[in-house]
C-alpha cells in the first residue's frame, strides 16, 4: 500500500478544531508522537475494523498507534475531548432541548471474548453472590444468536451523540433508561454549571413504565413516548381507578428518528458495527471515536 493520506483521515478544518483540546506534551519525560498522524491511524482503523497489525505503515508503528487508544480510552481522555467538542450544543434549542433515546445490539467477534481476569474467589457460606458482576463481565452477553453488547445512545435533533452506556446485548431497554439520561452532561461555553435536564425526551414504546414516567415527571421533562397495548388495556380494565392516560403527542414523536439515524452514523463505523475489542472501556473508547468523528463533521455551530 502507497504511503499516502487516506479518504479516512482528518482535513485541515477538523483537525483545526480537534488540536486544540488534545494532551500537550508534558514538562518532563518522553514525548507524544506526532498527534495527528497516530489519531489519523485511530480513526481509520474504527472505520475499517481491521487488525492493528495490519495498520498501513503511512500511520506509523501499530503498538503506537493502538497504545494511544488505549491509553486513552482507559483514562478517559477521548470522553473529555468529546465533551468539549459538544460543549453548548443545546443552546440551539434553548428552554425546548429535545432527546431522543434508543438503544441497538453489536455483535461481538470471537475475539472479543476471554479477556483475563483472575479467577472468581468460592464466595463463603452464607454470603451473597452478585451474579451478574460474575457472568455479565465487560458488557457481553450470550444468547442463541452469539456474543453481544447494547448500546444505549441518547442523541439531540442533529442525530449527533449526547451520552451513552453499554450493557450485555440480552439486557433489556426500559431498565437502563434512567442510567442514560443520568450520564448527559453538556457543557457550557461561559460560565456555569453543566446543563443535565433536557426539556422533552423522546423514546419508543419499549421505555413506556412507571417507573421512567414518574422518573421524568419528577425533574420536569415532558416525555413523549406511546403506550404499550397492554397498559392501555389494564388501565381501562380498572375504570376510574386507572387514572387518565398520559399524554403522547404523536406530531412530536415524528422527531424520534433522529435517534436511528444518529445509530446507522455511529455503525456506519465498522469497529463499532462489529465488536472485536475485549475489553468494555476499550469499547467504549471506540464508540467516543466514532462520535467525535460525527461531531467534527457537524459541528457546534
Amino acid at each position: 500500500m502507497e504511503d499516502r493520506p487516506n479518504r479516512h483521515d482528518l482535513s485541515d478544518e477538523e483537525w483545526q478544531r480537534l488540536s486544540p483540546l488534545l494532551p500537550v506534551n508534558p514538562r518532563q519525560g518522553g514525548r507524544w508522537a506526532d498527534h495527528r498522524t497516530v489519531i489519523n491511524g485511530v480513526f481509520f482503523r474504527v472505520r475499517t475494523n481491521i487488525p492493528w497489525r495490519d495498520l498501513p505503515p503511512c500511520y506509523g508503528n501499530w503498538k503506537t498507534v493502538y497504545n494511544r487508544h488505549r491509553r486513552w480510552s482507559m483514562d478517559g481522555t477521548w470522553e473529555q475531548i468529546l465533551d468539549r467538542l459538544r460543549a453548548g450544543c443545546d443552546e440551539v434549542d434553548g428552554q425546548d432541548w429535545t432527546v431522543s433515546v434508543d438503544s441497538t445490539v453489536v455483535r461481538a467477534h470471537q475475539h472479543a471474548a476471554g479477556a483475563r481476569h483472575s479467577p472468581p474467589r468460592c464466595p463463603a457460606k452464607g454470603e451473597v453472590v452478585d451474579h451478574k458482576t460474575m457472568t455479565h463481565r465487560e458488557a457481553l452477553g450470550r444468547s442463541r444468536g452469539g456474543l453481544s453488547t447494547k448500546i444505549h445512545l441518547v442523541a439531540d435533533r442533529r442525530c449527533r451523540p449526547l451520552a451513552r452506556i453499554l450493557s450485555p446485548g440480552q439486557h433489556g431497554d426500559s431498565p437502563y433508561f434512567q442510567r442514560v439520561l443520568n450520564t448527559i452532561r453538556i457543557a457550557r461555553r461561559g460560565l456555569g454549571r453543566p446543563r443535565r435536564r433536557p426539556a422533552t425526551v423522546l423514546a419508543s414504546k419499549a421505555y413506556s413504565s412507571q417507573s421512567n414516567r414518574a422518573y421524568l415527571r419528577r425533574r420536569g421533562i415532558k416525555a413523549v413516548i406511546p403506550i404499550k397495548k397492554d397498559q392501555q388495556a389494564n388501565r381501562l380494565k380498572r375504570g376510574s381507578e386507572g387514572g387518565r392516560p398520559p399524554i403522547f403527542d404523536a406530531e412530536r414523536y415524528k422527531e424520534r428518528n433522529t435517534v436511528e439515524r444518529c445509530i446507522g452514523k455511529l455503525k456506519s463505523h465498522r469497529a463499532v458495527a462489529l465488536r472485536t475489542d475485549k475489553r468494555q472501556r476499550i469499547y467504549q473508547g471506540t464508540v467516543d471515536v466514532a462520535s467525535i468523528r460525527i461531531w467534527l463533521r457537524d459541528p457546534v455551530s
